[in-house]
């Protein structure tokens, strides 16, 4: 806990195996309270694993869900548990799991209510081996959303979130998509709400084993990501309305 505040770290994992016992051993156990892993039906020993580390709150979906629907139970988990702040961490390693403390001290002090680690501020992504053609599609579609939503993120395309229990009882997550465009659908929720949102700086992993989608699917989320922030323009102007701004 910090200031008796309840902390919960919630791992989507898909496939981890090779990977989520490097993440829950870096996991501050210090101030972390419960950990979820929800295994969206992944074809290796993630679940047997994360039982033998002794992770106490461990989901499995009958069938994949996808990145999107494995965080909706994620968070309905840990609201549950009544967690104060939760924290998404991505089981595959790429982010580090140090920096949760600094994440979730800007909350409990009540200086922000949401964190992302950003992997832009600073020279994380190149240094920790992003491809040239994510790091570029990343600039462009966040500069692109910055204008269309009025914000000035340095990424909205970070797996890395913390977000206190208002929030998530704020925003109707569980009306999004279940594919991966549900991250930016959650912030344009987030800022619809009239949020602020901290980011720090935060170094990333590239690596054989580090979880990624192909190119196909990354221009179906580029293509949702403008999509979500046209809609959220447009519900901002008044012209129309749209499912995922609904209380």
């Amino acid at each position: 806990m910090i200031n008796n505040k309840t902390i919960t770290v919630v791992l989507p994992a898909y496939n981890a195996e090779k990977t989520l016992e490097q993440t829950y051993k870096e996991i501050p156990f210090d101030i972390v309270d419960h950990v979820i892993l929800v295994d969206d039906r992944s074809r290796d020993n993630t679940v047997q694993l994360a039982k033998e580390l002794g992770i106490k709150h461990v989901i499995l979906h009958e069938e994949n869900k996808g990145y999107g629907g494995n965080q909706k139970t994620c968070y309905d988990k840990s609201l549950e548990l009544n967690s104060d702040i939760v924290v998404m961490l991505h089981p595959d390693y790429q982010y580090s799991p140090l920096l949760i403390h600094s994440m979730c001290y800007v909350i409990a002090n009540g200086v922000y209510e949401v964190v992302l680690g950003s992997r832009i501020l600073g020279k994380g992504a190149l240094k920790g081996g992003m491809p040239l053609y994510k790091y570029v599609a990343n600039r462009f579609l966040t500069l692109t959303q910055n204008v269309l939503m009025n914000q000035k993120l340095s990424e909205y395309h970070t797996g890395y979130r913390a977000f206190s229990a208002k929030v998530l009882r704020h925003v109707n997550y569980r009306v999004n998509s279940d594919d991966f465009v549900f991250d930016n659908q959650m912030l344009a929720q987030i800022f619809y709400a009239g949020y602020e949102v901290a980011e720090i700086t935060c170094p990333t992993r590239y690596f054989d084993d580090a979880s990624s989608i192909n190119v196909r699917r990354s221009i179906k989320y580029g293509l949702g990501v403008l999509s979500v922030s046209i809609s959220y323009m447009l519900q901002k102007t008044g012209l129309f309305k749209f499912r995922i701004f609904s209380n």
